[in-house]
């Protein structure tokens, strides 16, 4: 096979049966609808009451945003390529799925560890909160996390410029992620998973740690409580972000660092539906379900719809 600049790839996807095709169409659609309506809601809360203009609720507002964009991303092609038989892909479009996978991925870990700093803050140092986690602060740290996803993907994309591809390439995936696409390269791409390995590490390690360090001291902190009341009080405010970022790092983390030998391609597969399409879709649930002050938000809201119908 030729080595060329190839034009286009063709994505597997998750299956070639057709009928399995039209059943995931309709799965992979009512979750994207959920995800984007979760989301949505959950931003026009935030944005309209009064009592979420807090800097968790700034958070969790960045957190929501980010997770359209990491949905919207990957599912629309992924429902395009269910619906036709040629499930091709332009070069072109590929890399700016891939370089826009990473910048999300990135920008997420990253919310998720200022997320972590300000549950920190506010159990551990309740009295200094607002000196302490001010609107500038806040921004800052939100626009760091946009910053190291944007960092994540320049320094994962230009190396993938130069990588070459044979002139018929199948994508073993059902989006351009990283992994797979350099699985299906023809040249060297030791440089490339040099990279990706270093990335994944240095920028998923210190994410990382920066949440734990923060989740040693909050529970230090919480189990010098008293009272059992307390201790639940304080936990209860950490509980729906500990679960994402469990949801999130125990899949994403092992997919970009596992060694080759453990590689499978159904395994790959679940491993990215998780973190990229089904964690964006929980993260809205999670946080609805386990938060009274958003279910209150949402109650009040609803409140509002009606009576201005009813007028």
């Amino acid at each position: 096979e030729n080595q060329t600049s190839a034009s286009e790839f063709v994505l597997l996807g998750l299956t070639s049966d057709p009928h399995l095709q039209s059943f995931l169409f309709f799965v992979f659609s009512v979750i994207y609808f959920i995800t984007l309506f979760g989301n949505m809601v959950i931003m026009i809360v935030i944005s309209t009451d009064t009592h979420l203009h807090s800097p968790m609720y700034f958070f969790l507002f960045h957190l929501a945003l980010t997770d359209i964009c990491y949905a919207t991303t990957i599912v629309p092609y992924m429902l395009v390529n269910f619906l036709v038989k040629q499930k091709t892909i332009e070069f072109s479009t590929c890399i700016i799925q891939m370089s826009l996978i990473l910048l999300s991925a990135g920008s997420e870990i990253f919310m998720l560890s200022a997320m972590a700093y300000d549950r920190y803050v506010a159990i551990c140092k309740p009295l200094h909160y607002q000196e302490v986690m001010n609107r500038l602060v806040c921004s800052q740290l939100v626009g760091g996390a946009w910053a190291m996803g944007v960092l994540h993907s320049i320094i994962n994309t230009l190396p993938m410029l130069n990588v070459q591809f044979c002139e018929y390439t199948e994508i073993k995936h059902f989006s351009c992620e990283l992994p797979p696409l350099l699985a299906a390269a023809c040249g060297g791409t030791f440089l490339n998973k040099l990279v990706l390995l270093s990335s994944a590490a240095i920028f998923g390690s210190s994410s990382f740690l920066l949440t734990l360090i923060s989740y040693i001291y909050i529970i230090s902190t919480v189990l010098k409580i008293q009272s059992a009341k307390g201790r639940h009080k304080a936990f209860s405010t950490c509980s729906s972000h500990l679960i994402i970022v469990v949801l999130l790092y125990a899949t994403a983390l092992f997919q970009y660092t596992k060694p080759s030998s453990v590689s499978s391609f159904v395994l790959d597969q679940l491993f990215s539906i998780q973190y990229s399409i089904l964690t964006p879709m929980l993260n809205p649930i999670i946080y609805s379900l386990k938060n009274n002050d958003v279910k209150t938000a949402l109650g009040r809201m609803l409140g509002k719809i009606q009576v201005s119908q009813s007028v």
